[in-house]
């Protein structure tokens, strides 16, 4: 039989290859059949995410598979993908982690298992299965598609993980050769990490280090923690035991270290404080010692880590030693000498350098007790023992004196996997030293060993004498050699990854069990090699010069810690066989507990969570957090919520039910008919960390049925409105279908509310105030725009307001009312105008001394009665002002708009209520009758307020009020100083009489002139009442109103003096004054109002053509008396100027300023003000106004200024008045003020603010100034411009230093000066001080006063700038607190 060849290039029999390529091109059509079909079929879009391994968190694994895929095959799919065995691993959803992962043997479909089809992104997590991590198939199978990584075939570098959104993390690592090794799966590293807290990557670094040394751990398990002496959650080493038993044998990926740190007496706060690795290693075996103390471990760290040094003197000319013992727990290293520009090289040179002499000379000679003189010595140390486990410390943290700021060295030092310790003992003084003198501190300087020579040069002049040759030849060539060569090997580098600000710690650790280098970061544990540890020296590939750690990496060793390598001592782990009693006890404890957290994680993982309402027959709307498992049917649910909403006694358990809800569109979806026994999680649609919906437990009478709730109906709230009594009624729920008609709508509403169809109107409002009548009857409830929850008003009556277009009619105002109403809390002032003589208008005219509010009645009066008083007084008040002499048309009639308004309730029915209030349109039409016939001169009625209620600096000490009450009236310029008409015209300081600045407004619109002041209404204080015509702005259209006191079951004194006000909110302010009017008793210029807010500040209202728009439901508030603001007046809060006080700025009164007025006008206003409230009994002269910016005092305001001409004034303007002790010297604007104080470094104090006059911006006139009043010699002056906000103080430590001294300039407006304007502070001082010595006590002394000092001024203490948090291990649980302390 012929043989041929097929595709596969193997052999087969020439007949068969036709019935081959029949089959392989009947394969190839099926399969181009099942592509088409797949290409119909909508397909679904899986972005998968791995977060088990560090290596693959940033990728992104994406399929595109078809609507009909099962869950299976996504599994298998994604398995192929990801290189791992199919049930090694979970897949949950992306954005609801805490959701149950979706079921590995599901053969449901994407579409059905709530995945999105058509191109929208379905995330998904690919997490650990049971707590352990995916299987990763062999290479040889070839289904990862990275194609098995190999150790071997790739770079490997540890370091700081990358985090997301993090800069710089990984940058020390852009080169191709530098990137991570493979991250390995716990189980296949056999190690577990630990949590990063927040900033605890040292803490993790020092734990993963001791853990992996085995005689403390050991040593550790051996201790057995007594529950007697102490509690277990407060106990260091029995949580260290618990964390080293779950580091040993938890399943789990990283455990936390909450309790270890629990056990520390830190709360949260101190995880996001980083230490340095060194200084918690020292603080924690201190703390270890501590608790161990008459315990086998008393000594456990002296024996592992204690080392001992001899630190000597010897003379040179005798011989003669002083010297005394030390002990070490760590040696710690210099990088760079002091002053040098190259670091060390190696550790075994740092080391040479640690024990190097230095000679004592000069000036520095040692006093010989054997010569009884000074003689020329040298000092140095010398090892006497070194530790069994040996820590060094490379010094990398520096301060650099040039920027006066902590660095970090990143010089490269390299040093040995193992370290030859011989050359730097020293043998005669280890066998029995020979010395004159001696002294043993013992344990002295436990911890770290510093010493003046670490920061100076060395040299080896004198290594034969020390017994130790530091040349690095050989050991061949060492003069003297320790009979036994004490050898250490390295298995722990704790590596710093940053900047001396901060950065992060990991460790790298061999294991003594198989001699392999682990990375230990954080969480993640993985291998690495030699090639890794390398890599951690530091420095660049370059030569070592003096800036070469500025371009090195940042990512180097920290500590490095040692073995001895001694076979009799090294011990090896403790294995699970081999562990004490109480530690298998506390193994299975740990088992246990873990295996309980998994099972409650599972119960977690199956649970739904959704937010659940209740309307509550008495509690009204509760709200709570229904947690339900997935199993539990709905009936289950039920009854739990029952009990959650405590309905027990309220309501049967048969009388309620749960129902889908919306609460944002208060829409209750559907109701679940026939479904009691149905799962839970498949009636919510899954589990997931938060639903598009909620559940309403609802509930219902015994005799009442529950109605269906189908899904597509929408919930329709109506509002019955009845135009008799203009009332609009509560709402009724009623249930329809979107594609109903209107008038199918119409009757469904009618059998609700029993209206009648025909004649119903029905206005539907899609928005807020947007009102839509439905007219058209066939058009479906969809196409008017109905949607989920709804609000319709209907009316059904045989008036004839549906003939008229709707937005003209009846029925269109009531609901814009409606929609537009709100409703006010007023207060009204505290004293009645009534109760004091010559208070007010009414009762000048009336002689009737009736308060609002009857109080020694006990009973209230009605609001028809008070409007009847008040306006009664009015109108008395109008008759004799028309007939009063006609001299008085000059004098200011701001109140001749209200002289015949009528009872607004005259016409009003006797029998009505006591809380119907006076109809606004009833007022309008009065208004509005009266508007022309008013008399055109009428007395001033601020005239007769003398008795004017006092400032609210007296009545409210609340300084947070931004504008409030003063005594302004009693000497006010609009009523004393400028508008007194029998005084006639004051002749100013400008040449303009006083009634061409603030004359009456309304005297000048009948004589049909502009005042000079006026302006436009967005430049000035306040808005006037009145247009340009004299006609009240109120009268230009009518707006709800309505007023009714308080409730009647209140009879506290508050209730009696409060007005609740339902008002329309387009309403301006004046109207709003102008309707208050009968209740406040005064013309509405005679009182402001005060919105208060929530925190019960009050801000005064000013604008009198805005509306109440910014107002809402049961707003407050607070009605003064006292004169409202004219148009061009403006509120000034003054403030007086004290240079020389610890406080410089103290409030003094409020007062009003007028456009046009000059600076001396309002001076001689506010100084009786001043002499009144202050008690200041000032001169005009010797008062200055200056602007105040902040605390910062500005330009002086000479006595011809005139506001808003050379001054710009605002609302709530304030300013400065200080008190001069001369007349005042600044006579034009070209003059500059300048504040300086003098520096005096010998006695380390500054002088007083004294003020100096420039007639120019020149440093010379400056200067010269300067030397004048100070008697300093002009060379010898040196001045420096102040810092910051005034009075620029600053610590009398940096003064001398910080501040930029004779700058090189020649006029003051130039950089770096910019002296533009009045109050700048500047600083002087004689060149020739020198700054007093000061000894340490001293200076922390005078530190503590300048600290206290600055803090109490409220200015920064700059000299340091970042107060590092102390690490402090607590033995009694926890740090005392200081009520003192934040």
């Amino acid at each position: 039989m012929e043989m041929v060849p097929n595709e596969e290039n193997q052999f087969v029999p020439k007949e068969g290859v036709f019935w081959s390529c029949r089959q392989s091109l009947f394969d190839e059509i099926k399969r181009i059949s099942q592509i088409q079909n797949a290409a119909e079929e909508p397909r679904v879009l899986c972005i998968i995410q791995d977060i088990t391994s560090a290596k693959a968190i940033n990728e992104r694994r994406t399929l595109n598979l078809p609507a009909s895929t099962t869950l299976s095959k996504l599994y298998e799919d994604v398995a192929h993908k990801a290189g791992y065995v199919k049930a090694t691993f979970d897949l949950a959803w992306g954005n609801t982690p805490d959701m149950a992962p979706l079921d590995h043997s599901s053969e449901m479909s994407l579409s059905d298992s709530g995945f999105e089809p058509g191109g929208k992104k379905n995330f998904l997590q690919l997490t650990d299965k049971d707590g352990e991590q995916p299987q990763i198939t062999s290479d040889e199978s070839g289904t990862a598609d990275s194609s098995g990584l190999d150790d071997s075939s790739h770079e490997r570098l540890i370091g700081p993980l990358p985090r997301d959104g993090t800069a710089g993390c990984s940058g020390d690592y852009s080169s191709p050769s530098y990137s991570y090794s493979s991250i390995l799966n716990k189980s296949e590293t056999g190690y577990v990490g630990l949590v990063n807290q927040a900033m605890t990557c040292y803490l993790n670094s020092l734990l993963q280090t001791l853990f992996m040394t085995p005689e403390f751990r050991n040593a550790l398990y051996n201790w057995e923690f007594e529950e007697i002496e102490e509690d277990r959650v407060t106990s260091i080493p029995h949580q260290l035991q618990r964390l080293f038993v779950l580091l040993q044998t938890s399943k789990k990926r990283a455990i936390e270290t909450t309790d270890v740190t629990r056990s520390f007496g830190w709360d949260s706060s101190e995880a996001w404080q980083q230490h340095d690795v060194q200084e918690l290693c020292r603080v924690m075996f201190d703390a270890l010692e501590q608790k161990w103390k008459q315990t086998e471990q008393a000594d456990l760290i002296n024996q592992l880590y204690q080392g001992k040094l001899k630190d000597y003197v010897r003379c040179l000319e005798c011989g003669y030693e002083s010297w005394r013992i030390d002990t070490y727990l760590d040696i710690p290293l210099v990088i760079r000498p002091f002053g040098a520009s190259q670091a060390y090289g190696s550790v075994e040179e740092a080391l040479q350098a640690f024990i190097q002499p230095e000679t004592l000379d000069g000036p520095n000679q040692y006093f010989c007790e054997r010569c009884k003189k000074k003689c020329d010595a040298r000092k140095g140390l010398r090892f006497l023992h070194f530790p069994y486990l040996l820590t060094l410390q490379l010094k990398r943290f520096d301060f650099d004196y040039t920027t006066m700021h902590r660095i970090k060295l990143n010089d490269r030092m390299t040093f040995p996997e193992e370290l030859d310790m011989s050359p730097f003992i020293d043998v005669e003084d280890e066998k029995s030293p020979q010395t004159e003198s001696c002294t043993d501190s013992g344990a002295e300087n436990e911890g770290s060993c510093h010493s003046d020579q670490m920061s100076n040069d060395f040299s080896t002049d004198d290594c034969v004498d020390e017994g130790i040759c530091l040349d690095s030849t050989g050991s061949t060539e060492r003069v003297l050699k320790p009979k036994s060569f004490p050898t250490f090997e390295l298995f722990s580098v704790m590596v710093h990854s940053g900047s001396a600000a901060g950065g992060h710690y990991y460790a790298c650790i061999k294991s003594f069990t198989d001699g392999q280098w682990y990375s230990f970061n954080d969480q993640h544990v993985s291998k690495i090699t030699q090639e890794d540890i390398r890599k951690t020296y530091g420095g660049s590939s370059g030569s070592r010069g003096y800036y070469s750690s500025a371009f090195a990496s940042s990512t180097n060793a920290y500590m490095l810690i040692y073995r001895l390598k001694d076979a009799s001592r090294n011990a090896k782990y403790f294995a699970a066989e081999e562990f004490p009693e109480h530690i298998k006890s506390l193994v299975l404890k740990e088992k246990e507990s873990e295996e309980q957290e998994k099972r409650q994680r599972e119960i977690e993982r199956n649970t739904c969570k959704i937010k659940l309402f209740c309307m509550h027959p008495v509690k009204m709307m509760m709200e709570s957090k229904l947690e339900v498992h997935k199993d539990k049917t709905l009936k289950d649910a039920t009854e739990m919520a029952y009990k959650m909403m405590e309905l027990e006694g309220v309501a049967s358990l048969d009388c309620c039910r749960l129902v889908k809800y919306d609460e944002f569109h208060e829409y209750l979806e559907r109701s679940y008919e026939g479904e009691e026994d149905t799962p839970m999680g498949l009636l919510l649609g899954g589990i997931k960390s938060s639903y598009m919906f909620d559940l309403l437990l609802e509930t219902r009478k015994p005799e009442q049925v529950f109605q269906p709730y189908k899904p597509g109906e929408v919930m329709v709230k109506v509002h019955v409105v009845d135009l008799k009594s203009e009332t609009i009624a509560t709402p009724v729920s009623v249930r329809a279908y979107l594609n109903q008609t209107i008038n199918e709508f119409k009757q469904l509403i009618a059998q609700a509310t029993g209206l009648s169809a025909e004649t119903m109107r029905v206005v539907l409002e899609r928005c807020y105030n947007d009102l839509r009548l439905l007219y058209v009857p066939n058009k479906t409830l969809k196409a008017e725009g109905f949607f989920r929850s709804n609000k319709i008003f209907v009316e059904s009556s045989e008036s004839t307001d549906h003939r008229v277009a709707f937005t003209e009619s009846l029925m269109w105002k009531l609901l814009d009312r409606h929609g537009n109403t709100i409703r006010l809390l007023v207060l009204l002032p505290e004293q009645s105008p009534g109760t004091l003589p010559n208070r007010t208008l009414c009762q000048k005219v009336g002689g009737d001394s009736d308060v609002l509010f009857d109080g020694s009645k006990g009973n209230r009066k009605s609001v028809e009665a008070i409007l009847e008083e008040s306006t009664e007084k009015f109108k008395n008040l109008s008759l004799q002002q028309q007939g009063s002499s006609t001299s008085d048309s000059q004098k200011s009639s701001d109140a001749s708009d209200f002289e015949h308004i009528e009872s607004p309730t005259q016409e009003a029915d006797s029998n009505s209520s006591p809380c119907v209030a006076a109809d606004n349109r009833e007022l309008e039409n009065r208004i509005r009758a009266t508007a022309g016939g008013g008399s055109s001169a009428s007395s001033d009625p601020e005239n007769h307020f003398a008795g004017e209620e006092r400032s609210d600096s007296e009545v409210n000490n609340d300084r947070s009020t931004s504008s409030v009450d003063s005594d302004i009236l009693s000497s006010s310029h609009s009523s004393d100083t400028l508008c007194n008409a029998d005084s006639g015209p004051i002749q100013l300081a400008n040449g303009l009489d006083s009634h061409s600045i603030t004359s009456s407004r309304r005297s000048k619109a009948h004589e049909g002139k502009k005042e000079t002041w006026d302006t436009a209404e967005e430049d000035s204080g306040t808005d006037s009442e009145y247009d340009d015509n004299g006609k009240s702005k109120a009268e230009a259209q009518y707006l709800y109103f309505r007023a009714e006191p308080c409730s009647q079951d209140d009879s506290s004194s508050a209730a009696q003096k409060c007005l609740v006000v339902h008002v329309d909110k387009r309403i301006t302010l004046a109207a709003f004054k102008l309707n208050l009017e009968p209740y406040v008793g005064v013309p509405s210029t005679q009182y402001k109002v005060f919105r208060v807010y929530a925190n019960n500040q009050e801000f005064e209202s000013v604008r009198l053509n805005e509306t109440l728009s910014s107002f809402s439901d049961d707003n407050k508030i607070t009605i003064r008396l006292g004169r409202a603001l004219k148009k061009g007046e403006y509120r000034v809060k003054v403030y007086q100027l004290l240079v020389n006080e610890t406080e410089p700025c103290k409030f003094l009164v409020d007062t009003v300023f007028a456009k046009g007025m000059t600076v001396r006008q309002s001076k001689e206003e506010l100084l009786p003000q001043l002499k009144e409230h202050c008690k200041l009994d000032l001169s005009i002269d010797n008062v200055r106004l200056r602007k105040k910016t902040w605390k910062n005092p500005g330009t002086v305001f000479l006595d011809y200024h005139v506001y808003e001409e050379d001054i710009s004034i605002s609302s709530n303007w304030e300013v400065f008045l200080e008190v001069l002790n001369e007349p005042e010297k600044m006579k034009s604007m070209s003059q500059l003020a300048v504040l300086t104080r003098r520096w005096s470094p010998t006695t380390m104090k500054l002088g007083p603010f004294q003020e100096v006059i420039l007639e120019s911006s020149s440093v010379e006139e400056l200067k010269e100034k300067l030397s004048e009043m100070s008697n300093i010699p002009l060379e010898n002056l040196e001045f420096a411009k102040g810092r910051g906000t005034f009075p620029c103080d600053i610590s009398v430590l940096e003064i001398h230093q910080d501040l930029d001294w004779n700058p090189k300039v020649s006029t003051l407006n130039v950089w770096p000066l910019y002296i533009c304007d009045d109050g700048a502070v500047v600083f002087y001082r004689d060149s020739t001080e020198e700054p007093m010595e000061l000894s340490d006590e001293e200076r922390s002394a005078l530190m503590k006063r300048e600290s206290s000092r600055l803090l109490k001024t409220g200015h920064r203490v700059s000299y340091s700038p970042r107060k590092e948090k102390a690490l402090k291990i607590y033995l009694d649980g926890g740090p005392a607190k200081d009520p003192g302390q934040d």
